[in-house]
């Protein structure tokens, strides 16, 4: 158990409007963790800018000295956590997260693996008062342990992992960075894609728009990205063709799919980022509410037993039901197996 120290100015009244510098000591559950996620979880609801301009300027202490947002905590480590407020729009959003379950895949003492619907994102802020974890943690209130293992955006259904212990997450996350995970999904896209197996290494450069808004675009100066295309389907009506693709990530990129397969002209349906929006328009009025992208498999080692474990999770009824129009309205276009 995390053990936390009287915070200097304790005693004062609640309704104080000074914040008061922190002191937590690391427990062994939290051993390993980076900083700046220790500090996301500690500090709920500040934003990550925040958290990374107090570590930037050497406000947070351990153990008396300066660290990067790298470095990964130690059971033991003192930290010196300076004032830092949350509006109170901010304080009633995080402590008002409602309990939820969600359709569980797999689950043990170390992991938990649900089929996140498709609308919910995985965690709050950035204008979204709660998401997934904080909603499993209201609903497991007696869990002593609850963290991410990885993201999916919002508009994305599909497997995604949860650590219940350190040292699980931990494990599968060391797996993710040395590409051992793997991960595909299932998109569908206009246009006639032709190769049954297709690798798209394309850099990928995160960016701003003016309003702050994060986007990602195809650049030489972004990171390496690599992804796995496989053909599942093909569909011709009136001369229009769409294709169902697989898509396996070697690489986590933000973005990673929507974005290489719209720099290669096939923009997922119904995606309100980087699709084609007129397009999506007639998709909505057709049977399709919303993105087609759905995290279908994941295969990976247990993190304790070192069995290896495929997970799925069928297509979401949203987008089945889009699928069966599909196949009723338009015609079979002669696709490979792969």
């Amino acid at each position: 158990m995390t053990l936390r120290k009287a915070a200097i100015g304790a005693g004062k009244p609640a309704s104080s409007p000074q914040p008061a510098v922190r002191r937590v000591l690391v427990g062994e559950e939290d051993a390993g963790q980076r900083i700046d996620n220790f500090l996301l979880r500690e500090c709920k609801g500040v934003p990550k800018s925040h958290i990374y301009r107090i570590l930037r300027s050497g406000e947070v202490r351990v153990n008396g000295g300066r660290v990067s947002q790298t470095y990964r905590v130690v059971a033991g480590d003192e930290l010196r956590i300076p004032p830092v407020r949350l509006s109170e729009r901010s304080e009633g959003a995080t402590a008002g997260a409602p309990p939820r379950e969600f359709p569980i895949i797999y689950e043990d003492d170390s992991l938990l693996v649900i089929d996140k619907p498709a609308g919910v994102a995985v965690h709050g802020g950035s204008g979204v008062s709660f998401g997934v974890i904080e909603q499993l943690r209201a609903q497991r209130p007696t869990a002593r342990f609850l963290e991410l293992a990885h993201r999916l955006d919002r508009e994305t259904s599909g497997l995604l992992i949860i650590g219940k212990r350190r040292a699980a997450l931990n494990h599968v996350q060391d797996q993710m960075r040395d590409g051992k995970v793997e991960k595909r999904y299932l998109t569908m896209v206009p246009g006639r894609w032709i190769n049954a197996v297709q690798h798209v290494k394309l850099s990928l450069h995160k960016y701003l728009l003016p309003d702050g808004e994060r986007r990602v675009r195809v650049s030489p100066e972004g990171k390496p990205s690599h992804s796995i295309v496989r053909l599942q389907a093909r569909w011709e009506r009136a001369g229009q063709y769409c294709s169902l693709l697989e898509v396996e990530l070697k690489t986590g990129r933000t973005h990673q799919i929507r974005v290489h397969l719209q720099h290669l002209g096939f923009p997922l349906l119904g995606d309100d980022k980087y699709g084609d929006f007129a397009l999506n328009k007639a998709l909505m009025k057709e049977g399709l509410p919303r993105m087609f992208l759905h995290a279908a498999l994941l295969r990976f080692h247990h993190p304790v037993s070192g069995v290896l474990l495929e997970l799925r999770a069928p297509l979401s009824g949203d987008l089945q039901a889009y699928l069966d129009i599909v196949n009723r309205t338009h015609k079979q276009d002669g696709t490979p197996k792969v």
